[in-house]
């Protein structure tokens, strides 16, 4: 079982609060009523229509992705049998005939589906973020919307935080920690649905071909969210999303909240493969103590041996260390 909040709770006062009482504890947290009250669930209570028109009263007419699956997958958005392609088509639609296709599909089940995932609303919706803002986000962060019938989404990661709020219709998460990586037999990185890469065991029914897979089934949280719930997910959690309503609306926000510069934490692991990985096994092992040492400090600083004014660029990465080492980093990778 995850651990729950409802309104009012003290993690809840602030952006500030929620990031000291929730975010640096690293765990899954699940929100009820977080977003109960913004307009667009509001709408979203009189019909799946009105919430629709609520997003749409905020149009630039911009045409973004949409996904459209036929009937036979089952809104299951996903490779096709041999990992070349996928079982969905993409296409540039406006969005009130993105919504148009939704509807359909609400009315009359064997319709083809449709899924708009990632809108990003300052682009696509001005005004929206403002107009239903969920205070323990940071103003500057990006709101985006996930639209579509029912759908269900692989098990993927997140490389941010990410606070799921669900507005209209319900959500169903499946999720794996971290480190269940090695059990849940993860697709190619470079080819993959929306992004980031997905488990190919979730989504299989094999266990021959997946043996592992067991282990993290039995590790696996189901969380179900009504409209105005929402779940906090630290990086890197695995999850699976299904909508299960007709018609459903989630607002999402994505965000680095323990970042100490603009370096992406993935795109330093990226490097670290192609720096590392084929090396020979004697010599991976070297530096998975080197690692170790500097980097997830298990037995606390590198440098606790030294007074802090001798341990150089590593006194304070977070301050003064922080531009130095950067800059060491980008002269090697430039060459010079």
């Amino acid at each position: 079982m995850l651990a729950e909040l409802a309104p009012g709770a003290p993690e809840l006062a602030s952006a500030e609060s929620f990031h000291a009482g929730v975010i640096l504890a690293g765990t899954p947290v699940v929100i009820r009523g977080l977003c109960a009250d913004l307009p667009a669930a509001q709408a979203a209570r009189a019909s799946a229509r009105a919430a629709l028109d609520h997003v749409l009263s905020f149009d630039t007419g911009r045409r973004p992705q949409v996904f459209l699956g036929d009937p036979a997958i089952g809104g299951r958005y996903y490779y096709s049998d041999d990992l070349s392609g996928f079982n969905f088509t993409r296409a540039e639609l406006p969005l009130a005939q993105a919504f148009a296709h939704m509807l359909r599909h609400a009315d009359d089940p064997s319709a083809p589906t449709a899924y708009l995932g990632s809108l990003v609303t300052p682009a696509y919706l001005p005004g929206f973020a403002e107009a239903n803002a969920v205070p323990i986000v940071p103003p500057q962060v990006e709101a985006r919307l996930w639209i579509g019938n029912p759908s269900t989404a692989a098990t993927h990661y997140d490389a941010y935080e990410n606070l799921a709020c669900v507005l209209a219709g319900a959500r169903r998460f499946t999720l794996y920690p971290p480190d269940a990586i090695g059990d849940l037999y993860v697709g190619p990185i470079d080819h993959t649905m929306a992004g980031q890469p997905a488990s190919l065991a979730a989504a299989s029914a094999d266990p021959e071909r997946y043996p592992r897979f067991a282990a993290a089934r039995d590790r696996a949280i189901t969380v179900d969210l009504a409209a105005g719930d929402a779940l906090f997910l630290p990086k890197l959690w695995w999850h699976q999303v299904e909508a299960t309503a007709p018609v459903n609306v989630m607002l999402n926000y994505w965000w680095d909240a323990t970042a100490i510069g603009p370096d992406a934490p993935l795109l330093a692991m990226l490097l670290s493969m192609i720096a590392i990985a084929e090396r020979p096994e004697a010599e991976r092992a070297a530096f998975r103590a080197f690692f170790d040492h500097y980097v997830f400090r298990p037995d606390g600083h590198p440098l606790a041996h030294l007074p802090e004014d001798r341990r150089g660029v590593l006194r304070d990465i977070k301050g003064a260390g922080y531009g130095p080492i950067r800059a060491m980093v980008l002269r090697a990778l430039r060459g010079g």
